[in-house]
């Protein structure tokens, strides 16, 4: 492990723990509400986060060229909404991440899916080649539109066929018995906050559950970037990771700076 390597990854996971915030998500679903301009929509989130994952466009159009921030790339996709998610391929190589100035790549794979096989070789594939360029990797184990699948069975299943292939990060989403697949996964767990929960404690008190079993922080985007005040919920999202904020305690930081009643 090159110190390459290892300073970009400790800026993905700074001590451990990790605010990312996922900005990718109109690769499949293109101009969803929130990110019409995925510029403006992080401009005052920035402060508050680790790293943001994107897409190499949204990179190169909308994310200025002084910015500091580190940024992770999302290098598989292929298939829209309109189809089976699961029919990812390589769309972005590692030699036009390292162009980007990345500090990690991200792909998805599909366990159980039609497209399994193909979509864990692209992290096996990508890990090998990302590592050749002292890159992390961030393997995401995708649902697709098959939400059922997020029990401790698939997402124990999944995470840990991630973290063999290579992945040098795992994203995966919260269960109930999450200290189940946290405790049997070798790399460090980041939680995805998916479609957007009904309430700011919903979000909240999965985050705080998250990190009591094992996560290592969040990478999430709808949850923060579509609720009503997006900076005051990734202050919140942030306390907790960051300083072991309690639900009562983020909640009342989210009411604060929102001047709101959550």
């Amino acid at each position: 492990m090159t110190w390459g390597f290892k300073n970009r990854l400790n800026k993905i996971l700074p001590n451990g723990r990790a605010v990312m915030l996922a900005i990718d998500h109109g690769y499949f679903l293109g101009p969803i509400s929130g990110l019409e301009k995925p510029g403006e929509t992080v401009k005052d989130l920035l402060p508050y986060t680790d790293s943001l994952y994107l897409t190499r466009g949204t990179l190169a159009a909308c994310i200025p060229e002084d910015t500091e921030k580190p940024m992770v790339l999302r290098v598989s996709g292929g298939p829209t909404v309109l189809n089976d998610l699961s029919n990812e391929t390589i769309v972005t190589s590692m030699k036009e991440a390292v162009r980007h100035n990345v500090v990690g790549v991200g792909v998805s794979v599909f366990v159980g899916s039609k497209y399994e096989t193909q979509t864990i070789t692209n992290l096996a594939h990508v890990v090998s080649e990302a590592h050749d360029y002292g890159l992390p990797v961030l393997g995401i184990t995708a649902v697709g539109k098959e939400l059922e699948k997020r029990d401790i069975r698939f997402l124990a299943l999944a995470s840990r066929v991630t973290a063999e292939m290579g992945a040098d990060i795992v994203k995966t989403y919260y269960c109930e018995d999450f200290e189940k697949v946290t405790s049997k996964c070798p790399v460090p767990i980041v939680i995805a906050g998916g479609p957007k929960f009904d309430t700011i404690k919903e979000a909240l008190e999965i985050t705080y559950n998250a990190m009591c079993q094992g996560a290592a922080g969040v990478d999430m985007g709808r949850n923060i970037w579509q609720s009503e005040q997006p900076e005051a919920m990734i202050k919140a999202i942030h306390a907790i990771v960051k300083k072991n904020y309690n639900v009562k305690e983020a909640l009342e930081l989210y009411e604060s700076s929102a001047n709101v009643k959550a």
